[in-house]
């Protein structure tokens, strides 16, 4: 289990944000994607931050390429 902020290749349903950031916290993904979905209820940028995210977070490939 990695403890880099990454999106990983497995485990994605659309970007990879979530199951990156349950990898790095040690959380299930469908805990973190929840938590995204019930916070969609509450006035705020949690849209603007996921894609800012999905900007920033390298891929897993990406990450590990750059590493070798």
């Amino acid at each position: 289990m990695s403890r880099k902020l990454v999106r990983p290749r497995e485990g994605r349903m659309l970007a990879g944000v979530c199951a990156g950031l349950a990898q790095r916290f040690g959380m299930s993904a469908g805990m973190i994607r929840l938590l995204f979905l019930l916070s969609l209820l509450l006035p705020g940028t949690q849209v603007i931050v996921y894609l800012v995210l999905w900007i920033l977070m390298p891929n897993e490939d990406r990450y590990a390429a750059t590493r070798r």
